[in-house]
């Protein structure tokens, strides 16, 4: 298994994860808040086509992560697939002429022998979720937009070989910066995003020595700075695992990764 960044931020994000047991790849694009030229760009500087995806699972609805899905699987001719409340949330003349698959927030599936694992996050969307993909030699989690972790989160982060993770703002910064006092709360509570400090949790909670990579992801360009969060990881005892930052403008190059119960099967 691996994965690449295409962008990661409050204007747009899209992570693609590729898996292959020894024929065809399986190709899944997490989200997609790009425009649809410069995702097309951004795939085909990664050596990727949009016609070899396989599909799109979105996270949720807000622009960031929604805004080019629709332009993009209607493009490739490929399905979407989401929470049924993602799916609501975002209507449907928004997915006009796109194959939309309803999921489970509470359910994993396989596809082609790629374990997919949803979980459900607190974050101020209709049915939001994170994700865990699992291979027989890899197990990645792509955590973002959420406003504090779970126990049911942490759980189902042990045992990772990879970790996309939202280090969302500064607390600091946040509560100093121009924002209005309503978006301060937003941004900082319950339901919105995760500190720097936040971040860090559960990076010390999951952190084992299997755990090649982690990726800070979905840094605030007004509440956040890469220096900042090297600052807060600082003190973390990372050993072997890697430690890297996804930007907005060309977030990450490939990372390959390499080191379950029973499971639904999706058809698409």
């Amino acid at each position: 298994m691996r994965f690449t960044s295409l962008g990661s931020g409050s204007q747009g994000n899209a992570l693609l994860v590729e898996y292959s047991s020894g024929e065809a790849p399986v190709r899944v694009l997490v989200d997609c808040g790009l425009g649809l030229r410069l995702v097309l760009d951004r795939l085909s500087a990664r050596g990727t086509a949009a016609s070899d995806l396989d599909f799109i699972l979105v996270t949720h609805e807000h622009a960031d992560h929604i805004g080019g899905v629709a332009r993009l699987a209607r493009h490739a001719g490929i399905p979407v697939l989401a929470t049924h409340g993602t799916l609501l949330a975002a209507g449907i003349d928004f997915f006009d002429g796109v194959e939309t698959v309803a999921i489970s927030a509470h359910r994993a599936f396989d596809y082609q022998g790629l374990s997919i694992q949803p979980l459900p996050v607190p974050h101020d969307a209709r049915e939001p979720i994170s994700v865990v993909f699992e291979s027989p030699q890899a197990r990645l989690a792509v955590v973002t937009d959420l406003g504090a972790p779970t126990a049911f989160l942490r759980e189902a982060l042990q045992g990772l070989t990879g970790l996309f993770l939202e280090f969302n703002h500064d607390r600091d910064m946040l509560d100093e910066g121009g924002y209005p006092p309503s978006l301060k709360a937003r941004v900082g509570g319950g339901l919105g995003h995760l500190s720097n400090a936040q971040a860090c949790e559960i990076l010390q909670d999951c952190l084992h020595p299997g755990l090649a990579v982690v990726i800070a992801a979905h840094l605030s360009q007004n509440n956040n700075h890469p220096d900042l969060v090297r600052a807060a990881v600082r003190d973390i005892q990372f050993g072997t695992t890697r430690f890297d930052i996804a930007s907005q403008e060309s977030g990450f190059d490939w990372v390959a990764l390499a080191g379950c119960s029973d499971r639904e099967e999706v058809s698409l």
